[in-house]
Parts: C-alpha cells; sequence; structure tokens
C-alpha cells in the first residue's frame, strides 16, 4: 500500500509547474485525475522534439510528469459540465490549479465556493507570482521568473551573463513546494477534520533556493561576484581542465585542500603563503587555479577524480546529460523506469526519488491519452451510458 492510497487528487494544471507537482502526489498513490478540455487537452501534449507524438496529443513533454494520472476532459465553461465537476469535488481531498488568479472564480468554481459543496478539500493554486501583490495577474513564464528572481543575474561569469539556467528550475521548484505544502496540509486535515487554501508563487518558490548566495547580501550586505564554476566559498573549488577535458573539485575544508597537495604532487603550494589558509586562497584563486592546472593536465579526468575522492576530496567529471542518465549509480537507484505506453512502446521515465522504507512510490501506468478515463469517472458518479453518450454529442466532454 502507498502512502497515499485513498487520497483523489483534482488535477486542472498544464504545462509544468502543477503537473510537476501532481505527477509525485501520483507516484506515492494518489489517484489523480487530470481534467483537460476536450479538444486538445495539456498544452504539454502538443510540445516536443517528436512530432508524431505531438500530433498524437502525447508529447514529450507531456509524457515526462504525467505518469500514474487519469485524462477527464471537461469543457468547464458549460454550466453541465460544473455540476459534473462539482460531483468530482464531493469525492476528493485535493484541487490543484495554476490558472491565472481570478479564473476558477470567474468560472464560479472559486475555494470559498469549493469549500461549501467539501469542507475537506485541501486547494493548492500555483502561479507566477501568487493570489495578490502588485504583480499577481501579470503573466509569467520561467525564464521570466529567472529573470525576476535575481537567478539570471547571480548566474555566469563577467564574459556570460545574465544566463539562465538550462532547464525551467523555476517551473520544477515551484511544482515540488506545492507538492511539499500539499503533502503539509494533509497531514493538517488528519489532525483537525479541515481543509484549507494553499497560494504558491514561483518566484516566492525559487529564491530561497539562492540561500547563502542571499544571505550574504540580506545579513552581511555583500553583492555575490560572477565567478562562473568557482565556488565562492572556498579554494581550490570549482572547474579544472585535466589532460581530456574538465573536473569538478570541491577541496572546501582545510584538511582537504592539504591532501589535494599531496595527490597532485605539489606539496610546496600547502605552505605558500598565499595559498596557505583558507581566505588567503580565496583572494589568490587567479593565481592558484593555472598551477593546479598544470598538473591537472598531465592526466585523464577520470583518473584525477578516482585518486581525490579516494583521498575524500570531492570531485567528478563533468558528464554529459546521456552518460549522465546512464550511469550506474541512477541505474542502481531506479531514479528511472521503463513503462510501456499502447501505441508508443516503452517510455524511460523518472521515478520517485524519495525512497520510502515501507511505502515506497513507483509508475505503475503510463501517461493517459487524451479523456482515457473520463467514462469510466462518470460512470464511478452516478452517469449512465445515455448521459455520457450526450455529453459527447454537445461537447461536454
Amino acid at each position: 500500500m502507498k502512502i497515499l492510497s485513498g487520497i483523489r487528487v483534482l488535477d486542472l494544471t498544464n504545462v509544468l509547474a502543477g503537473p510537476f507537482a501532481t505527477v509525485h502526489l501520483a507516484l506515492l498513490g494518489a489517484e489523480v485525475i487530470k481534467i483537460e478540455n476536450p479538444t486538445d487537452g495539456d498544452l504539454a501534449r502538443k510540445l516536443g522534439n517528436v512530432p508524431e507524438l505531438n500530433k498524437k496529443l502525447m508529447g514529450t513533454s507531456f509524457l515526462a510528469q504525467n505518469a500514474n494520472k487519469k485524462s477527464f476532459t471537461l469543457n468547464l465553461k458549460g454550466e453541465k459540465a460544473k455540476e459534473i465537476f462539482r460531483k468530482l469535488v464531493k469525492t476528493s481531498d485535493v484541487l490543484v490549479e495554476n490558472y491565472r488568479p481570478g479564473v476558477m472564480e470567474r468560472l464560479g468554481l472559486s475555494y470559498k465556493q469549493l469549500n461549501e459543496i467539501n469542507p475537506r478539500l485541501v486547494y493548492c493554486a500555483i502561479s507566477g507570482f501568487g493570489q495578490t501583490g502588485p504583480d499577481a495577474f501579470k503573466p509569467a513564464y520561467d525564464q521570466i521568473i529567472q529573470g525576476l528572481s535575481g537567478v539570471m543575474a547571480i548566474n555566469g561569469d563577467e564574459r556570460l551573463n545574465p544566463l539562465r539556467s538550462g532547464f525551467p528550475v523555476c517551473d520544477t521548484v515551484g511544482g515540488l513546494n506545492a507538492a511539499f505544502a500539499i503533502m503539509a496540509a494533509l497531514y493538517h486535515r488528519e489532525r483537525s477534520g479541515e481543509g484549507q487554501f494553499i497560494d504558491v508563487a514561483m518566484l516566492d518558490s525559487i529564491m530561497p533556493l539562492m540561500g547563502w548566495v542571499a544571505a550574504n547580501l540580506l545579513i552581511g550586505g555583500k553583492h555575490p561576484v560572477l565567478m562562473g564554476n568557482d565556488n565562492f566559498t572556498a579554494a581550490p573549488s570549482g572547474t579544472f581542465a585535466t589532460k581530456d577535458g574538465f573536473i569538478n573539485i570541491a577541496a572546501n575544508k582545510q584538511e582537504q585542500w592539504e591532501d589535494l597537495t599531496g595527490v597532485l604532487g605539489v606539496p610546496e603550494l600547502k605552505e605558500d603563503a598565499r595559498f596557505k589558509e583558507r581566505d588567503t586562497r580565496k583572494a589568490n584563486r587567479k593565481l592558484l587555479t593555472p598551477l593546479l592546472e598544470e598538473k591537472l593536465k598531465e592526466k585523464e579526468t577520470l583518473y584525477w577524480a578516482e585518486a581525490l575522492n579516494k583521498k575524500g576530496i570531492p570531485s567528478g567529471e563533468i558528464l554529459s546529460l546521456e552518460d549522465a542518465l546512464n550511469a550506474p549509480q541512477i541505474a542502481h537507484r531506479e531514479t528511472i523506469k521503463t513503462v510501456n505506453a499502447p501505441d508508443i512502446g516503452d517510455l524511460k521515465l523518472f521515478n520517485l526519488t524519495a525512497k520510502f522504507e515501507k511505502t515506497p512510490g513507483s509508475i505503475d501506468s503510463p501517461p493517459p491519452k487524451l479523456s482515457e478515463h473520463t467514462a469510466e469517472l462518470l460512470k464511478e458518479i452516478g452517469y449512465t451510458e445515455e448521459e455520457i453518450k450526450e455529453f459527447k454529442e454537445k461537447a461536454i466532454i
């Protein structure tokens, strides 16, 4: 039995932040019912680099975060559809949406209205800026939030700045924050019996991830310095050239620095006044790096990574995405699981990455075809075959 078995989630989300939140609930065993428009569903169904899948409304962007879910199509602009939706709300524990603020209220399906139907409902709204504030009604995509949060300003170096993250970090972090909040609200409900409204903003979600960088400014008054692949907290700590490429080394402790000089065969640097202490090494990192790279360039990356790790100095290769996805450690942890999807074939999808000892999560079913579960769920809440046929004819579903 999974940890969220018996929990029903109505998923009114699109593209990434919302679906990323609900897929984690689905992997933990919740019944996630994805409410989609009858015409073409979630926009992500048409997004991806495989045109044939986009045409099938099963784009790679959709496949990536919709395993274990059920697809239920409903045109929420019509009154009959709203009646059906309210029946689903009565039987549900969680509702997640990522519309702009005010959309659900205009539909007559606001939290206040749904709470009257089901006081135990946990309602989570995900948006770019939150439900309130001067920017609340502005449109938002991941890169917009990366820019407004300061993330792009602290990435890169003096040659390349501002610089966005190579993946939609604000969307995914917003989704994880929402999943975390929903779990906390469900725990509160267990103790109190009451649901509640959760307001998650992508902008709010990403900013605490800057941790030390932001703290240095908020508390220490120190503005960030563009350092590229170097770590501002220590030296040598960053990316260094080797004979066949690059290596990451993080000699953050004094003993790691001293051991590093031994592994590289440069014991004289350990006693050099410019590098002897942590703060002087940081101040003189531009002098230190070429001295280390002179030795590192004598041998291949893999040699140095093994030698340094053996000595307790954190280091590693800089893998291509393909090599990273196929790494033995990833295989051992079952981070990626293969599931078969009808009319598509085997799909490699990310599994739940938190390993629960007693209630493990897992991928049990492929991402659903559009409207795959509509008839089944309508029958479950009391509608007949004739009524379902009529709903289809009237484009309600």
